[in-house]
């Protein structure tokens, strides 16, 4: 074909001249080689930053594939000991040796990496229920192998295991946070509430009053308790008469049922009531956890007022203060006057409110998220179903201040803000690196079909830069500059 565009150009036909087509030719040919030039550039240069991208970019294993530090169900033997027991020991001369039950849910986890920093020696026990996402749980675990505590895999049901556990360690206290939690799920599966919260609290108080020497104990109860009391702020001299949901009833049961073996045994025992915890590392069946997954993913918040149409709040806690109170109470609580299962003495009995003392409407804390998360929610307010739930909690905190030290100092947006980065950390890393990636490339080719090629090359080199942290920042940024709607809400979904 070139040689035939270099000839002369000459009649086929005698009598007819054909046109000189050669200037357009070439001229297709010019656009054409552009056009192929520019597609195999794009293409290629996509395909190294997918490739440096997936190469470089590792994804930690679920939490729930990760090698379990105890073969399979089993406990006991040489090996489990001495993982029990180094987790227990002391690193200073003046701490206590704490057993935590619940270790690996939301307060646990805290109050766990507390005690082991300052020095306490911590041992785990948890049962990794499924009442939410046990990857969460396993990634907790993690955290806490990291910092040195040692989580037993176990139940507070399990008569024999607590068994074994204080005849290898000789504890001063327990931390008791195991408990099935929630208001609402009460009503679909309620004998979940008494088989935890009553009938395991029962069990390791045996263990605790048979123990030698017998530990003090500090537990979770809860300003569920309080139920239907219109008095406010609550007090703990108040009425607890009045339960409105089944967990509250378990938590008021199990205030009880620490009264009797206080009285009976010599056990002191602490009972701190905790008002609505939140932050990082929480419960997803909370509403600020699930109002931050749902906002971000475009779906539409229910937002409950009560049945006269008022305010629905909430003395929303902090985790970091609430863990304060935790250590308070570990550090005043004197020692068990029992041994082996005898009383030689009255032993103390304490009740506190651990709350913040500022309660504020949940639209407040709505609004505060929408601000956080640069996304404005899609809000539906309905009235309060008839499920436990109250209208309202308000804690009055001078008890625990006086005999604490209590004081809480963060406010509910300074807590949100540390949440929704810890949020937006996690749930950018592990098992949902993929959405990332496919984020990133989302980008890219917006950028490649929208603008010049030149400007993409540009961006892609500064992007690449940093892509080891890419996905972080991309996600922040979308939040920063409100991008979710069109661009990452598809990728969350």
């Amino acid at each position: 074909m070139v040689q035939q565009l270099n000839e002369p150009t000459s009649p086929s036909t005698p009598g007819k001249l054909k046109p000189d087509k050669s200037h357009h030719i070439h001229h297709r040919f010019r656009i054409h080689s552009s056009h192929s030039r520019l597609t195999l550039f794009s293409s290629l240069f996509l395909a190294f930053i997918l490739l440096l991208f997936f190469l470089t970019f590792t994804p930690p294993p679920p939490p729930t594939t990760a090698p379990r530090r105890v073969l399979g169900d089993s406990w006991g033997g040489s090996q489990w000991e001495r993982l029990v027991s180094k987790s227990a020991r002391r690193s200073s001369a003046s701490g206590h040796t704490v057993l935590v039950t619940g270790a690996a849910g939301f307060v646990g986890t805290h109050v766990s990496l507390a005690l082991k920093r300052r020095g306490d020696g911590v041992l785990g026990l948890d049962n990794f229920n499924r009442y939410y996402d046990p990857n969460l749980k396993r990634a907790r675990q993690k955290l806490l192998e990291r910092a040195g505590v040692f989580v037993v895999d176990g139940d507070i049901n399990d008569a024999a295991l607590l068994k074994k556990l204080f005849d290898v360690v000789p504890f001063t206290h327990v931390m008791h946070l195991a408990a099935q939690a929630g208001v609402r799920y009460a009503m679909q599966n309620p004998g979940s509430y008494v088989h935890s919260n009553v009938a395991g609290f029962v069990n390791l108080l045996e263990a605790c009053k048979s123990a030698n020497p017998q530990p003090a104990i500090v537990w979770a109860s809860s300003s569920s308790v309080y139920g239907l009391n219109s008095k406010v702020p609550f007090s703990e001299k108040d009425r607890t008469d009045q339960p409105a949901s089944l967990y509250a009833a378990t938590k008021k049961a199990g205030e009880e049922i620490a009264h009797s073996y206080n009285h009976i045994y010599g056990l002191s025992i602490t009972a701190l009531r905790f008002f609505t915890v939140y932050g990082p590392w929480g419960r997803p069946d909370m509403a600020y956890f699930f109002f931050t997954k749902d906002i971000l993913k475009g779906k539409t918040i229910t937002v409950f007022e009560s049945p006269d149409g008022g305010t629905v709040s909430r003395d929303f806690t902090y985790i970091d203060d609430i863990v304060k109170g935790c250590l308070g109470a570990l550090d005043t609580a004197k020692k068990s006057t029992g041994s082996g299962g005898k009383k030689k003495g009255s032993a103390q009995f304490r009740v506190f409110n651990l709350g913040n003392t500022s309660p504020v409407p949940v639209s407040d804390l709505v609004a505060i998220l929408e601000r956080l998360l640069k996304v404005t929610a899609k809000k539906k307010v309905l009235p309060m179903p008839r499920n436990g739930d109250v209208k309202f909690t308000h804690a009055n905190i001078s008890l625990a201040h006086k005999d604490l030290g209590y004081r809480p100092t963060i406010d509910l947006e300074t807590g949100l803000r540390k949440f929704v980065k810890w949020y937006l950390e996690f749930y950018s890393s592990g098992s949902n690196y993929k959405k990332i990636n496919i984020c990133f490339v989302d980008i890219m080719l917006v950028l490649l079909l929208r603008y010049q090629f030149e400007v993409a090359i540009k961006c892609c080199s500064q992007i690449s830069k940093v892509y080891f942290n890419v996905g972080t920042k991309l996600l922040s940024s979308a939040c920063e500059r409100n991008l979710t709607g069109k661009l990452l809400q598809p990728i969350y979904r």
